[in-house]
C-alpha cells in the first residue's frame, strides 16, 4: 500500500496516518482549508506530516466553504452536546467529503499512489451522510470509472464500521502523540470539552480504558451528555 491520507489534524486522521505508516507506505498527507473556524487543526496536520517525514499539501477551498452553510464555516454557534443529538446537524458541511475525496483521488493519481485513506468511522454515520458505508462504497466505485485506464486506486477506510473507541485504542497501539492532534470545532485555545467532537473524543478514551492527555476547558461535561 502506497497511500495518500486525507488528514485534518484531528485524532482520527492522525491515528490513521500512523497506522498507514506502520502497515505500508505513507506517501503524503492532504489537508483542506475550507474556511473552518477551527482552522488551527491544519497546524496539527502539518506537524503530523513532519513527524512522519512525508509531504503535506493544503488545498485552499475557502471560497467554496463560504458558499456552504454550516456552523463550522458561518456565524452560527457550534452546539454543545453529543453527536447523537439532532442539534449536531448544524455542523454538517454539505458534500464536504465528496469534494475532498474527489480532489484526493486526483492527487493520488498524479503522485502514483495506489490508495486514498480516510478516517471516516461508525460514530459519524448518524450525522454525516458522506461518512456512511453506502456513500463510501458508491464513491469508490465511481472513482474506478473516473480513473479507468489511468490509475488503479483503492479507498482505504479501516474505521468505517468501527466507532471512535477503536481509534482511541489504535492511537495507543501506534504510539500516536495524542496531544499533537486537534478535534474541537470551536478552535479556541484549548479543546472546549463541550462540542460534539470533544465529547466523542473524551468518551472514546474512557471506553477504551486509555488515559486522555488532552487539556479541556470543561473536562467533565461529557459525562452529563453520554
Amino acid at each position: 500500500m502506497k497511500a495518500l491520507v486525507v488528514c485534518s489534524g484531528g485524532l482520527d486522521s492522525v491515528t490513521l496516518s500512523y497506522k498507514v505508516a506502520s502497515e505500508g507506505t505513507l506517501s503524503s498527507l492532504l489537508s483542506f482549508d475550507y474556511g473552518q473556524r477551527h482552522r488551527k487543526e491544519l497546524d496539527f496536520a502539518a506537524h503530523c506530516a513532519k513527524q512522519l517525514g512525508v509531504k503535506h499539501t493544503i488545498i485552499d477551498l475557502s471560497q467554496v466553504g463560504k458558499q456552504l452553510t454550516s456552523a463550522l464555516t458561518d456565524d452560527i454557534d457550534v452546539p454543545d452536546g453529543h453527536y447523537a443529538e439532532e442539534s449536531m446537524k448544524t455542523t454538517v458541511v454539505p458534500n464536504r467529503n465528496a469534494i475532498m475525496m474527489t480532489i484526493a483521488f486526483g492527487l493520488a493519481s498524479s503522485q502514483n499512489a495506489d490508495t486514498v485513506a480516510m478516517a471516516v468511522h461508525g460514530g459519524d454515520h448518524f450525522i454525516y451522510p458522506d461518512c456512511r458505508p453506502d456513500f463510501i462504497e458508491s464513491f469508490a466505485a465511481m472513482q474506478k470509472m473516473a480513473l479507468d485506464g489511468m490509475s488503479e486506486i483503492e479507498l482505504y477506510t479501516p474505521y468505517l464500521h468501527l466507532d471512535k473507541t477503536e481509534i482511541a485504542r489504535d492511537s495507543a497501539k501506534y504510539s500516536v502523540p495524542v496531544v499533537d492532534t486537534w478535534s474541537c470545532y470551536k478552535g479556541q485555545e484549548k479543546h472546549c470539552g463541550r462540542c460534539g467532537t470533544c465529547v466523542e473524543r473524551r468518551e472514546a478514551f474512557h471506553l477504551a480504558g486509555i488515559e486522555d492527555p488532552t487539556e479541556y476547558a470543561d473536562a467533565d461535561y461529557w459525562q452529563s451528555v453520554t
